[in-house]
């Protein structure tokens, strides 16, 4: 069959764009942490700063995100023949593990305040400060996962989905800081700390599962396998058959492999073409979809049988 196109041709523009996108996340989340401090040295709360704790490994993984997204963007070479896509699903692991750092040092900050408790100061202006930090995540956030997923970057989706936990983190401290005010139990500030680094190291195993499955190969979602299927099926009144097909995502690309029967007193420029075809249709399908396709004859046993159990 005809190669298919070159792992590492250039990436389309907006594709290409996904760098301004982490460096969008990278200037928030400086600006966001900056803000978060101030708010927290304003109030004294220590829901604030978990807050901000949280910020600081937002600004490390946007760092990494930004990183993740260049390295997989290289164009293949004689070490990494199937290009470098999988470089993103490091970033989003790797984000994940901070996340679950976050969560210790907010525990780590809590329990002394829940051991001691002070109540935080009821400071109207570092609380204002917060929910300006909270707005602006949340926007970004909204971007972020908006553009991961039309472009399938893992690594941009990861992101979005951390800075939307510190959104909710945030919403969840100023909640806690309003029972605090209204009650006077000081002991609320550091327990509510502590249920939400819960929620944290939560949602950062979740980011590293993910990140996980795709460092294991997994097959491409069932639409878009159904989408390769139909594809295959439109050929059989041509006499063609189709078994073995296999798909993997690797970031951004996806990989197909599959077996194409046709008659074998077919010549070959004939087999050749119907081939051409449906890769060329597979191609047009799916954002860079490499498709590999083998040609077998149709009378010849052998042919029938799948390399798996």
């Amino acid at each position: 069959m005809s190669p298919a196109p070159a792992v590492g041709k250039p990436a389309p523009a907006a594709r290409a764009g996904l760098a301004g996108f982490a460096a969008l996340s990278i200037a928030t989340s400086l600006l966001v942490l900056t803000l978060k401090v101030a708010a927290w040295r304003l109030t004294g709360a220590v829901g604030l700063l978990a807050d901000a704790l949280e910020s600081i490994v937002n600004v490390v993984a946007a760092i990494a995100t930004l990183y993740a997204l260049r390295v997989a963007e290289r164009p293949a070479d004689e070490d990494h023949e199937f290009g470098h896509g999988k470089a993103e699903y490091f970033a989003s692991g790797f984000e994940g593990a901070l996340i679950g750092v976050a969560a210790l040092a907010i525990v780590a900050a809590a329990i002394p305040r829940l051991i001691h408790p002070a109540p935080p100061e009821a400071n109207p202006v570092g609380l204002a400060v917060s929910i300006v930090a909270s707005a602006l995540n949340f926007v970004v956030a909204r971007v972020l996962l908006s553009a991961g997923r039309r472009h399938r970057s893992p690594a941009l989706e990861a992101d979005g989905t951390h800075l939307m936990t510190d959104v909710w983190t945030s919403v969840g401290v100023l909640l806690g800081l309003g029972i605090v005010f209204a009650s006077g139990v000081a002991r609320i500030d550091p327990i509510i700390a502590i249920l939400l680094a819960i929620h944290i190291l939560h949602e950062g195993v979740k980011i590293v599962r993910r990140a996980g499955m795709g460092l294991l190969d997994g097959a491409m979602a069932r639409e878009g396998r159904e989408a390769l299927v139909k594809i295959l099926d439109s050929y059989e009144p041509q006499g063609v058959r189709w078994h073995a097909l296999k798909t993997r995502d690797a970031g951004v690309h996806t990989f197909v492999s599959v077996h194409v029967l046709v008659p074998g007193a077919w010549p070959l420029a004939r087999a050749h073409d119907v081939a051409q075809r449906i890769e060329d249709a597979m191609r047009a399908s799916h954002e860079r979809l490499h498709v590999i396709t083998h040609l077998e004859p149709l009378e010849d046993p052998r042919a029938h049988d799948d390399d798996w159990p």
